[in-house]
């Protein structure tokens, strides 16, 4: 939870090596593929759909789906194309430091399963800033789900310019039409079929993405002489299977350190904060369901990332026998440039299939998240009817808003040459803020007393992440105790003065 927060900090393997390369060809087969199965996930999330009859059965699914759907959903929407082809060049070019990171995201998650999810199950709520309005007032809520808006659009657009330049890549076609045809694709499953859809594409995208690495990965170990023992030994004679760092620098996020307390507040803010994912437990039939799903999640992802590690393990030894034609310029190139130069026709319309299963879960998760925050925090309409129109039609906006900022994404790109990166900050500077404003609704009411917080919790947030010497995991740390602390003390200096 890119999920989606725990990506390389690098541009996305294709951006490097396929802008500079020919397009791919794809023969009809993998072309037939390849259009089949984006086809069949409209189409199945559209047949999902047709059970809405009110908005809260297009925001919540009626709250009435399985732990088990609830659980591979918050995996594959937590799992973008950069997690699919830039953890595995982690691997590659590193060694496995990465696997400290979920080490932090599983505590982190069973943290917001017993202390933020019981709230959420107090009352019938559609959004996780319904909680404030209680606390703090309309104002207060407002601001943190326009927070929660604007952050979630910039960065999930920049995923999907990520994302369509793989399939600028392969089907030959310019940048802009292939960010408005991810981008559509996404929007008409997503609009007619809500929350529900999602959630069950969610869940057969994870099978197919996971499947489709899981070929590539089989194929890689019978092309290398020696198959797996042959990856073992040049993975140990190289230092490739080094698990734990337990140096300390602010600037390295995978470190132990950084992995547990940054990764253990990160989690705690993406999956107790964020409406991307609330937004499943309300889903729930239940609080132990929700409890469950949310709980069964890290080992889940935890093993997911040793999963595509492996692969990138595997990377190393297969191009140490066979030398790509120029040296990888990124190492987020790596496994693409596998997927593209060394998979037969058939198979790697399947893996390219789930490229883009992982970019449309997490794109369709962001649409219907954000047109649920706009109605309920923003645009507050009483009757059902009105609440449906309105969640449909923003998620056409959001939709388009998305398209937009992947359009521009190459102009973006010169403020950072990590596209992820910057997705990443952007992201960090709504989710600690809004953590310390939950944190510090324990202890206080004060609607200035958390609007000063979130005012100072940006301040702090944008100096980090314009500091350039502090590595992401730190920015939902720093702008959690920026916003809590500058709250708790607002809130003692009014009390004092008015008493």
């Amino acid at each position: 939870m890119e999920s989606g927060l725990y990506r390389e900090q690098a541009t996305l393997a294709l951006t490097g090596r396929c802008r500079d390369a020919a397009p791919v060809n794809l023969g009809p087969l993998d072309a037939t593929i390849l259009a089949t199965y984006v086809g069949a996930v409209v189409a199945f999330g559209i047949w999902n759909g047709r059970r809405n009859r009110s908005a809260e059965d297009f925001m919540v699914g009626g709250r009435d789906l399985p732990w088990w759907a609830l659980l591979l959903s918050i995996v594959a929407t937590e799992t973008s194309t950069v997690t699919f082809l830039s953890v595995p060049g982690v691997a590659w070019q590193g060694d496995l430091t990465f696997l400290q990171l979920p080490l932090g995201y599983i505590a982190g998650r069973l943290a917001v399963s017993f202390l933020l999810l019981p709230r959420f199950f107090r009352g019938k709520f559609f959004t996780a800033y319904e909680v404030l309005h209680e606390r703090f007032g309309p104002d207060v809520r407002r601001v943190t789900s326009l927070l929660f808006l604007v952050t979630r659009t910039l960065g999930d657009g920049l995923r999907l310019f990520l994302g369509a330049i793989v399939l600028q890549h392969v089907a030959g076609l310019d940048l802009t039409t292939s960010v408005v045809l991810l981008g559509i694709a996404t929007i008409a499953y997503t609009l007619v079929g809500g929350i529900r859809a999602v959630v069950w594409t969610d869940a057969v995208q994870l099978v197919v993405y996971l499947g489709g690495a899981a070929i590539a990965l089989v194929l890689m170990i019978q092309a290398v002489d020696g198959g797996l023992d042959a990856i073992v030994d040049t993975a140990r004679a190289d230092g490739k299977l080094r698990v734990f760092d337990f140096g300390f620098d602010l600037a390295q996020p995978y470190q132990f350190w950084a992995g547990m307390i940054g990764g253990f507040v990160v989690a705690f803010g993406t999956h107790g904060v964020d409406q991307l994912m609330v937004q499943r437990y309300l889903c729930a039939r239940s609080e132990h369901q929700a409890r469950l799903a949310l709980a069964l999640s890290g080992p889940a992802v935890f093993l997911q990332f040793a999963f595509f590690l492996v692969i990138g393990t595997a990377l190393y030894a297969f191009y140490a026998q066979h030398p790509p034609d120029r040296p990888f310029a990124r190492s987020d190139e790596v496994f693409a440039s596998f997927i593209v130069d060394e998979l037969p026709a058939g198979v790697l319309g399947i893996v390219l299939g789930a490229v883009f299963s992982a970019a449309m879960s997490t794109l369709s998760s962001s649409l219907n998240s954000t047109a649920t925050a706009l109605v309920h925090d923003l645009l507050p309409a009483r009757e059902d009817e009105m609440r449906l129109r309105l969640a449909k039609l923003a998620t056409i906006g959001f939709g388009i808003a998305q398209i937009s900022v992947g359009i521009a994404g190459p102009m973006l790109q010169r403020l950072d040459d990590s596209i992820i990166g910057l997705a990443l900050a952007i992201q960090s500077y709504a989710l600690g803020i809004i953590l310390g404003v939950f944190a510090l609704g324990r202890w206080s009411s004060d609607r200035n007393a958390a609007l000063f917080g979130i005012a100072i919790g940006l301040t702090a947030t944008s100096c980090a992440a314009w500091s350039g010497g502090i590595a992401w995991p730190w920015f939902v740390l720093i702008g959690s105790t920026a916003s809590f602390s500058s709250g708790m003390l607002a809130h003692l200096w009014l009390r004092k003065r008015w008493s």
